[in-house]
């Protein structure tokens, strides 16, 4: 995975990518951007633009809950 490629990417299939990446090979957020030497900054609002976050638990990027007013 190449971190330039990622960042041309359309979002939902970066979103794929780093969720397969979560399930078969990292165990943490920091060990997927830490060993894909990833910019945290621009994968947490890519993903944000999108509607997703990082779910600690399930250790995937899940739908950001709709808040209720």
């Amino acid at each position: 995975m190449d971190k330039t490629q990622l960042e041309t990417m359309d979002s939902f299939m970066v979103l794929s990518i780093l969720n397969e990446k979560l399930r078969l090979e990292c165990d943490s957020l920091s060990t997927l951007i830490s060993q894909f030497e990833l910019d945290t900054q621009w994968l947490i609002a890519s993903m944000s633009q999108i509607g997703y976050q990082y779910d600690a638990i399930s250790n995937q990027f899940k739908p950001i809950p709709c808040q209720s007013v």
